[in-house]
C-alpha cells in the first residue's frame, strides 16, 4: 500500500547479554506523502497465479554472491535467500539473532562470545559450528585475501573455538559498533568446504544455511534458487523456487509486473507508483528508509572552505520541493547528518528554506555576486533530475552550477581512486548512503571522519574536524549505549553546524508486487528479503 510509516528505533535488549543496544528516536515533522492508499489496492480481486515459484525483477545486474567480497546492496539482498549470519535485521532494522542464539560482550567492547544454534547444516551437508564461524571470520579479516569487506573486520585480532557451539572473537582495540558489523550482510556464513573447494570462485557458487539453495546464475539474465527442504526454521520456505531477473529499464520492469511475468519488482519509479497501484492485481508499498541523499562540498577548495558558504547553500535549497521533484514526495527530512532510523540519531535544528539568508551569508563570505561551480553525479534519471533541481535552486542566489552526469565507472574513478586531497577535482557531488549495520558509526565514520578521505574510504567532502574525530572514535571505545549516545549526539551537532554537506532528504523504499504474494519486503537500507515469500490464493 502507498502510505507513510515512521521508523522509530527503541531501546532494545536482544537476549540475556552484557551489551545493551539502544537507539535514539524522534518523529519526523515531514508530512506524509500519502497517509491512505491512493486506490483501494487491498480490495482488488486476488490475481491468478500458476505454480509455487516466483520471479523478482530488479533494476541492476548482480555483482557477486560472495558476502565477504560484495559492496552493493542488491547482491547482498539476493545472497540473503541462501546465506545467513550470526545476526540480522528485521524489516524495521531491529537487530535479531539468526545463527547465534545468544552472546556476551566485555564492557570495553573488545571481547565477544557467541553461543551458536545447534543442529544446523550448510547446503552441502557441512555442519555449522564454531569452526565454521572461525573459518569465515578468519577469511574476511585477513588482509592478504583482499576482500572488499575487510575494512569491517580488520579490527579482529583472534577468533577462537571455545567448544563446538561457542566462539570467542577478540578485537585489537575496543569497537562499540562491532555487534552491528556481525549483523551486516558482510558477516554471512559460507560453507568452509565450499570455500576450500572453490576459492575465489565462491562468488559463483554460494553455499550457505539459508532457506534456499543456489541453482544457477546466468549473468545479466537471471539467478535461480530453490527450496531448502532441510531448512532449520520450521515452516519455511513456502515457495519452491525464486528467479531473480535484472531488468534495468523501468518500463520493462513495470510491464513484467502488469502481465504477471514478474511477481515482485523493485524499485518502482516514484512517478509511476500511483499509476499502477490498485490495478492488475498490483500493490505498491513504500516504507521509510535510511537511504540519505546529500551533496558533498569539497571543503579543501574555495569557496567551500568557508562555513558561511556551505551554510548558505543549505539555506538556498528547498528540501521539501527536492523530495517532490525527484522522488514524487516519497521521502522525509534529513534533519541530522544521519537518518532518523539509525541508532543514536539526534535531531538537529533544520536549515529552513531561506534564499535571503543564503544571500546574506554569501555576501558575508565575500561572494555577494555568487560564483560558478560544478556538480558531479550518476547518469541515471533520478540523479540527473536531482542535480538539475539543485542547479535551478542555486541560480536564485547567484550561484551558477554546471551539471556533469557520469557513467558509474568514470564517476567511481574520478571520486574514489584519487590518492590525495590535492588531486581531487570534485567540487560538488550528489550521492547517497545507507548504513546497513543500523548503527551511527557506519553512517558517520566512513563519510565524515578525517582519516576517511579517498581512496581509503568515502569522505568526498574532504572534511576534517579534530573535535568531531575525537568523539567519533570515543564512541567506539565503549559498549555503554549511554556513553555512545552522548558522543554521537555531540558529533552530529558539530558536523551539522559545520555543514560539509547539503542535507537534502531521505528517500522511501518502494516496491511493487502482485496481491497474492506475501512475505517479501524491503528493509530500511534498501535491501530485499524474500526468505518468507508465500503465495496466497
Amino acid at each position: 500500500m502507498l502510505k507513510r510509516k515512521y521508523l522509530i528505533p527503541l531501546l532494545t535488549s536482544l537476549f540475556a547479554v552484557i551489551l545493551v543496544l539502544s537507539a535514539c528516536s524522534g518523529q519526523s515533522n515531514q508530512d506524509s506523502k500519502q497517509s491512505e492508499e491512493t486506490t483501494d489496492a487491498k480490495d482488488q480481486p486476488i490475481a491468478e497465479k500458476d505454480g509455487n515459484s516466483i520471479t523478482i525483477a530488479v533494476s541492476s545486474n548482480l555483482v557477486s554472491m560472495d558476502p565477504h567480497d560484495t559492496n552493493d546492496t542488491l547482491s547482498g539482498a539476493v545472497q540473503s535467500t541462501m546465506l545467513e549470519g550470526l545476526f540480522g535485521f528485521d524489516k524495521d532494522m531491529n537487530m535479531i539473532p539468526v545463527l547465534a542464539e545468544s552472546y556476551e560482550a566485555s564492557e570495553d567492547a573488545k571481547e565477544f562470545i557467541f553461543k551458536l544454534r545447534e543442529g544446523i547444516k550448510f547446503h552441502d551437508g557441512t555442519p555449522f559450528n564454531a569452526e565454521a564461524v572461525k573459518v569465515n571470520i578468519d577469511r574476511v579479516s585477513n588482509p592478504e585475501n583482499r576482500l572488499k569487506r575487510y575494512s569491517m573486520f580488520e579490527n579482529v585480532e583472534t577468533t577462537e573455538v571455545v567448544d563446538e557451539y561457542t566462539v570467542k572473537v577478540t578485537l585489537k582495540e575496543p569497537f562499540g559498533a562491532m555487534l552491528n558489523n556481525f549483523a551486516h550482510p558482510a558477516a554471512r556464513m559460507v560453507s568452509p568446504k565450499a570455500i576450500e573447494e572453490y576459492g575465489k570462485d565462491i562468488a559463483m557458487h554460494p553455499v550457505g544455511t539459508g532457506a534456499f539453495k543456489f541453482v544457477e546464475w546466468e549473468h545479466s539474465d537471471h539467478l535461480i534458487v530453490e527450496k531448502n527442504t532441510d531448512y532449520w526454521q520450521e515452516g519455511l520456505p513456502k515457495v519452491d523456487r525464486i528467479t531473480i531477473k535484472p531488468v534495468p529499464e523501468n518500463g520493462s520492469r513495470i510491464a513484467m509486473l502488469q502481465t504477471g511475468e514478474a511477481d515482485f519488482i523493485y524499485p518502482v519509479p516514484t512517478d509511476q507508483a500511483e499509476l499502477i497501484n490498485g490495478k492488475d492485481g498490483i500493490v505498491v508499498e513504500n516504507r521509510p528508509s535510511i537511504v540519505a541523499r546529500y551533496i558533498t562540498m569539497n571543503t579543501t577548495k574555495k569557496p567551500f572552505d568557508d562555513v558561511k558558504v556551505r551554510q548558505a547553500i543549505n539555506y538556498a535549497i528547498n528540501n521539501e520541493a527536492f523530495l517532490k521533484v525527484v522522488y514524487s514526495g516519497y521521502g522525509s527530512d534529513l534533519d541530522s547528518i544521519i537518518p532518523e532510523g539509525l541508532q543514536f540519531y539526534s535531531k538537529q535544528t533544520p536549515y529552513s528554506y531561506d534564499p535571503e539568508k543564503a544571500k546574506q551569508l554569501l555576501a558575508e563570505a565575500g561572494y555577494e555576486n555568487g560564483f560558478e561551480t560544478t556538480i558531479w553525479g550518476a547518469n541515471n534519471s533520478d540523479a540527473i533530475k536531482a542535480m538539475e533541481f539543485i542547479q535551478q535552486q542555486l541560480s536564485l542566489v547567484g550561484i551558477k552550477v554546471n551539471v556533469v552526469p557520469m557513467e558509474s565507472g568514470t564517476l567511481s574513478d574520478r571520486i574514489w581512486s584519487v590518492q590525495t586531497a590535492e588531486d581531487a577535482d570534485v567540487e560538488l557531488y550528489f550521492g547517497g548512503w545507507s548504513s546497513s549495520t543500523g548503527d551511527a558509526d557506519w553512517g558517520i565514520r566512513p563519510l565524515l571522519a578525517g582519516d576517511s578521505i579517498p581512496p581509503k574510504s568515502y569522505n568526498v567532502a574532504y572534511y576534517q574536524n579534530e573535535a568531531a574525530d575525537e568523539l567519533i572514535y570515543a564512541a567506539l571505545q565503549t559498549a555503554d549505549p549511554e556513553k555512545r549516545a552522548d558522543a554521537y549526539a555531540e558529533v552530529q551537532k558539530i558536523i551539522w553546524e559545520d555543514a560539509p554537506w547539503v542535507f537534502l532528504g531521505v528517500e522511501d523504499t518502494m516496491a511493487g508486487m502482485k496481491n497474492y504474494l506475501k512475505g517479501v519486503y524491503l528493509l530500511p537500507d534498501g535491501a530485499m528479503n524474500a526468505t518468507q515469500a508465500e503465495i496466497v490464493q
